[in-house]
């Protein structure tokens, strides 16, 4: 009984430090492997009893953990960090994560605990079943909007309000139902996808034979066979493959957009396991790190136990990986396991999605919002003060009709004015425009699709067009003030082509002389003549030795070579290298690829050369160069190195530097790539202390990266430098003309870039970035210097070009804050190590006011490059300019996986289709395929978007300010009763049916200037720029033109209704007639004003508009031409006789919702009078007066004419819509000639 108490008091402390301590423990060094008898052998010590041991029990397995760390401090315990049944998402993910192989204990004297992990199930969907409507209502009402038409909602049904509760109710219900069938509809999808994945059938070996199972039902640790084109179903460690090279290629286009061949390299010890038999033999564990998205990271490392064997341990990188959702190829199977599964797997974790990014209009939105608010508290204030200012006089009694019983009239004063506020709060609510939020999700969303299908941003060698991954930053492309780009794949084709290179200071450049490997350049260089044959063949060795370029396999048809004439196809994940490889293949040195770890080359006798490879220090942006170290045919050791100037010059002998150096800039000044080559040669005791440091390194679960690093910055040192290259890259089409015209939209153009100053320099010439005029302030190593002294020096520029700007760049004049003039105009450029000394400053500097003065002046410069930036540098601009005074609206645009983190830091991320991968557009808001089509989404789309849904924000304000404007007009005038004006139906109706077409109509195809025009004359732009027509003017302008016509639809009648006798007969109209003709004039003014404003006709406005009135008409004559059942009756017996007794009216418990016997035949007696069809014809045109003059004025001016943000001009175009695209049918009048715009 101890005994058992003792276990359950440590069961409960493993519960209660489950998440801490106890969940970084495991029994073994090999996890999972549980040894009984020493367990139970060291339990006996510390209780000298025999333990009941469940080798399946995750709890007891941490508790033995526990008590073996205590008995016995010197048992290596190795961290760990997930618990055992978790799933992504749940842990922390630090530690590393043990699978056994196949599931199999390591020796027969040991038992193997099976470990809990996810299972492989991929759910992509948010709800089920039965969580669906809860979940989905909790979210929904997360929204403030939804939140308090469910409280009004509420205290309708509560409350005696005026107004039935269907009034708020079915509006919140519309819009409530509305959303969730379009979430559930989506999730639905998801469901179906994820069944698809889940279902599919795999096989995996057990007991030495294939088992076919559910892709759902794969367990970490499983052996899994994939064959050709068949997709992987969960994240495994390659164990071997068909290929005796134990090779694979795979491709991961569904991950990261890549379609290229990528080569995977099965465990050394492994390879030889490639059937079912062979591979059930197979004992081993893996230790690995636990689930994170980084698709292109992982550590790991592999134990196999032989039969009378020590265990031999292999590392584990991202080579050994094949990720979920990556596709065989040219490989006709591969072996491996499990090591992460379902949710845990990296797809899965990549698409847990991005942070929220909101717009500027969302945020004007909440204002007005407030504003609305406001009003409505105080509409409600005013009118129960007045209303017990009113009944302090004994004569003015609670009104009768209110129905009051006398418990209700003497119910304390505080609580019945608190009762009378809550249904003014109801009476007036409508003021909030609750559908709002629905309709500006449909713009968003259909809207979206006229930018994937404008077929002038299609590009015909991709064959793919515009992208929209984020439709809720539409209307933000309208409002971009800073472009963050990147330089190559962004600016340029990122299409490599060998030029030229030198070689001990030799140029060499051209096609290759007849029985020559090279032919010299002629001109007047400093270091002439021709390099030594053994230099130049080194250098070619080294160009197709050192990179990871590998050869696709010829294609095969019955196992024939279909084309073996064909040349051989490169492929790789870097441009660069393809170009250099082609360069040396042209002057006679041809990389025939990799066999059994053995590099092949032919070279200039047509003679093939082995090398053995060794090594690969693979190229990483930090160290910004690759090596490789590979044994020759007569046994030499040769490291060969490649990277940029900077990386390599320091590691080479000095002397030899210089020579090589005239080539580098005077290469990049031409605008070409440079990269510099080198070379050593290792002995064998350099090399086994190398190979021993590198393994050691590789075998390292913690800090690996920085280890391996390490080594690297040893190994490559002392290098000898043997020349450089030049590849060209080539600008896009039309990059200067975009460029040009983004800087007269009013953006600042900033190049963030990795490559050196010179040849980004030259680039930024050649698009126009910089002009001629352009003087440079050079913030870079080579202006600031290296002595100790640099940090004074940078603070000494930073004063001196800040003073310079000050002087010379005056306060923008007009009003427009990007209108600048400039008497000079300046440019900036900064390198990545100066650009740390501003934002990290040591702490002794006493800088701390750097980054203030450096931000001060990039923002008074025309252009900024930024040279040699890491990727987290990048992002570190970006943010630092977004969270400027003023938030200006940030855009970056990037093709790379280095430009990832600057993509997500800024308001809009663009991503390029490019020859980098898809990783850019992939975690970018938008894609394109061309940095030219950047042109037509800002200044076209995005002028069009914001436009657009600006109007439909501030058009809902003014609509909902003229409904509910009459109505507070009318408590003045009963008595402050809370009487409402409209009839139910027409308060429920007015938001969902009678205006909400045609202003979603409106948002979406309005185009108040032609696309033409709005991309051929960029300084438009301007004009709604900085969010100008959500601005405090023209808010207040819309909310007095609805206070103005909600005066003149209330008084207006109210004086129509002074003369008694409106009818022929002498008969005068009740109160529903005098609330239906004001709600005839509400909704003929509102939605001709719509009609007023739009200047791009197509028959869909024509159908949304007259359709709207149309239906308006169509109801109330259906809704007050039909006898309503709307009191309940009783039969009765009466005098011997059955008779039907209506329920009086103070029965409130039988009464409905709805009284629609009030609205019988009103409208269409309504109509039989001439004055109300002249009072509505007249006050529809008083309303809509103003508007009208001032178009009338404006075209009278319009020589003088300058176009605002909200006043631009009635130009109206009859146009139709073909294939989802506009199509003109008649030209429309040019703006930028008729109203000439002066920019001060």
């Amino acid at each position: 009984m101890l005994r058992r108490s003792l276990s359950r008091l440590l069961t409960f402390s493993y519960l209660v430090c489950s998440g801490r301590e106890c969940s970084k423990m495991s029994c073994d060094a090999r996890r999972g492997v549980v040894q009984i008898n020493i367990v139970e052998h060291i339990i006996s010590m510390l209780s000298g009893w025999k333990w009941d041991f469940a080798p399946d029990s995750e709890v007891n397995l941490c508790v033995v953990a526990a008590l073996a760390a205590a008995s016995s401090p010197e048992l290596e315990l190795t961290a760990v960090s997930s618990r055992p049944g978790q799933c992504a998402g749940e842990e922390k993910r630090v530690g590393t994560r043990t699978v056994v192989v196949g599931q199999r204990p390591v020796s027969d004297t040991e038992a193997c605990v099976a470990q809990k992990f996810c299972d492989n199930r991929i759910v992509s969907s948010k709800y089920t079943l039965w969580n669906f409507l809860p979940k989905n209502l909790f979210e929904q009402f997360r929204r403030i909007a939804n939140f308090y038409f469910l409280i009004i909602f509420l205290v309708q049904v509560i409350v005696d309000t005026p107004t039935s509760p269907v009034t708020s109710g079915l509006p919140l219900f519309f819009v409530i139902t509305v959303t969730a069938i379009k979430q559930g509809y989506e999730d639905w999808l998801r469901h179906r996808a994820d069944n698809e994945v889940n279902k599919s059938n795999v096989f995996v070996v057990e007991n030495a034979k294939q088992v076919r199972k559910e892709s759902e039902k794969i367990k970490v640790g499983d052996i899994v066979e994939v064959k050709a084109d068949e997709t992987f179903p969960c994240d495994l460690i390659f164990l071997a493959s068909s290929s005796t090279d134990g090779t694979c290629y795979v491709t991961t286009a569904s991950l990261d957009g890549e379609s290229n061949f990528k080569t995977h390299y099965a465990v050394r010890d492994t390879t030889v396991l490639c059937t079912d038999e062979a591979i059930d033999t197979l004992t081993a564990t893996i230790e690995c790190e636990q689930p994170q998205p980084d698709l292109y990271k992982f550590v790991g490392r592999i134990i196999i136990y032989g039969s009378n064997q020590e265990p031999v341990a292999r590392s584990l990188g991202p080579e050994n990986l094949l990720l979920k959702g990556a596709t065989l190829k040219n490989t006709k199977k591969i072996y491996g396991v499990a090591v992460y599964t379902g949710m845990e797997t990296k797809m899965a974790l990549n698409y847990q999605g991005k942070s929220q990014k909101r717009s500027a209009v969302e945020k004007s939105i909440n204002a007005f919002l407030i504003v609305y608010l406001c009003i409505l508290l105080g509409k409600a204030t005013v009118c129960t003060t007045l209303k017990y200012v009113w009944q302090s006089n004994p004569f003015n009694d609670e009104p009768w009709y209110n129905e009051k019983t006398k418990k209700e009239r003497d119910t304390f004063k505080v609580l019945r004015m608190f009762t009378d506020f809550l249904s003014f709060m109801v009476l007036f609510n409508f003021i909030i425009p609750v559908s709002m939020y629905v309709t500006v999700e449909m713009q968003k969303f259909l809207g979206s699709f006229f930018i994937s299908w404008d077929k002038e941003m299609f590009d015909e060698e991709i064959q793919e067009g515009a992208l929209v991954n984020t439709s809720d930053l539409n209307e933000e492309l309208g409002q971009v003030e800073y472009v963050f780009t990147d330089k190559t794949g962004t600016l340029t084709e990122n299409s490599m082509e060998f030029i030229e290179c030198c070689i001990d200071g030799h140029k060499y450049r051209g096609c290759p002389a007849e029985g020559d490997g090279f032919s010299q350049t002629d001109g007047p260089l400093k270091y002439c003549g021709k390099a030594e044959q053994g230099r130049e063949e080194l250098f070619l060795r080294a160009l197709c030795l050192c990179h990871t370029v590998q050869i696709k396999e010829a294609d095969q048809v019955d196992g024939l070579v279909a084309h073996p004439e064909r040349k051989y196809t490169y492929i790789s994940s870097s441009p660069d290298e393809i170009a250099l490889v082609k360069g040396a293949e042209k002057y006679g040195f041809t990389f025939l690829g990799l066999e059994n770890n053995f590099m092949k080359i032919r070279n200039q006798k047509n003679e093939t050369e082995m090398y053995q490879l060794l090594h690969v220090l693979n190229f990483d942006p930090v160290r910004r160069r690759m090596s490789v170290i590979v044994r020759t045919s007569t046994g030499k050791l040769l490291l060969f190195c490649k990277g940029a100037d900077s990386s390599i010059f320091p590691r080479v002998q000095q002397e030899e530097i210089q020579q090589t150096k005239v080539h580098v800039d005077r290469n990049a000044m031409d605008g070409y790539r440079t990269l510099c080559v080198a070379f050593k040669e290792l002995t064998e005791k350099e090399y086994d202390k190398i190979d021993r440091q590198l393994n050691e390194a590789k075998m390292a679960l913690q800090d690996r990266e920085e280890k391996m690093a390490k080594v690297f910055d040893d190994t490559e040192a002392d290098m000898h430098l043997i020349g450089a290259t030049a590849v060209e890259d080539r600008l896009q089409e039309q990059l200067a003309e975009t460029i040009e015209a983004l800087h007269a939209a009013g953006m600042k153009v900033w190049v963030l870039t990795g490559d050196k100053m010179e040849t980004a320099k030259s680039t930024c010439y050649a698009c126009r970035l910089f002009q001629t005029s352009t003087e440079l302030l050079e913030l870079t190593a080579r202006t600031v210097g290296e002595s100790e002294r640099k940090e004074d020096r940078l603070h000494e520029l930073l004063l001196e070009y800040h003073k310079k700007l000050i002087q010379d760049v005056p306060k923008s004049r007009g009003g427009l804050k990007r209108s600048w003039t400039l008497s000079q105009e300046y440019g900036l450029i900064i390198d990545g190590s100066t650009l740390s000394l501003i934002l990290n400053p040591s702490q002794d500097s006493g800088s701390s006011n750097y980054k203030s003065i450096f931000l001060q002046i990039c923002l008074k410069c025309t252009a900024v490059l930024c040279c040699r930036m890491a990727p987290l540098q990048k992002a570190q601009i970006v943010r630092m300019v977004k969270n400027t005074k003023g938030s200006p609206i940030t855009l970056s645009i990037g093709d790379g996986a280095n430009d990832v983190s600057m993509i997500l830091e800024a308001h809009v991320g663009i991503g390029i289709k490019g020859k980098e991968g898809r990783q850019a557009s992939r975690n970018s808001d938008y894609a394109v395929p061309k940095f030219k089509h950047l042109r037509k989404l800002l200044l076209a789309h995005g002028h069009l978007y914001y436009v657009r849904i600006a109007h439909l924000v501030q058009y809902f304000f003014y609509k909902n300010l003229c409904f509910i404007l009459p109505q507070f007009l009318y408590q003045f005038f009963c008595g402050f009763s809370q009487q409402p004006l409209y009839d139910a139906a027409y308060l429920t109706m007015y938001n969902i049916c009678f205006t909400s077409l045609p202003i979603l109509a409106y948002s979406l195809l309005e185009q108040h200037i032609s696309i033409d025009t709005l991309t051929s004359d960029p300084q438009l732009y301007m004009k709604v720029s900085d969010n100008a027509m959500l601005q405090w003017r023209p808010f207040l302008y819309w909310t007095f033109l609805g206070a103005f016509e909600g005066l003149v639809f209330f008084f207006g009648v109210y004086f129509l209704f002074q003369n008694s006798s409106l009818e022929d007969n002498g008969k005068v109209f009740g109160n529903w007639t005098f609330g239906t003709i004001v709600f005839t004039v509400l909704v003929f003014t509102v939605t001709l004003k719509l009609a007023l404003d739009t200047r791009f006709w197509t028959w869909m406005n024509h159908f949304v508009i007259w359709g709207s009135l149309a239906f308006y008409v169509f109801f109330s004559f259906f809704w007050g031409g039909v006898i309503w059942q709307s009191k309940p009756f009783r039969v009765c017996v009466c005098g011997g006789q059955r008779q039907k007794e209506f329920v009086w009216e103070n029965e409130k418990q039988n009464r409905p919702f709805l009284k629609q016997q009030r609205m019988y035949f009103v409208f269409a007696h309504m109509l039989t009078s001439v004055s109300t069809w002249l009072a509505i014809i007249l006050l529809i045109f008083i309303s809509l007066f103003p508007e009208i003059l001032l178009i009338v004025l404006k075209n009278i001016k319009e020589k003088n004419h300058q176009a605002g943000p909200f006043d631009l001009p009635v130009l109206v175009s009859y146009k139709r819509i073909e294939n989802g695209y506009v199509k003109a049918e008649d030209a429309v009048t040019n703006l930028a000639e008729r109203y000439p715009l002066r920019i001060p």
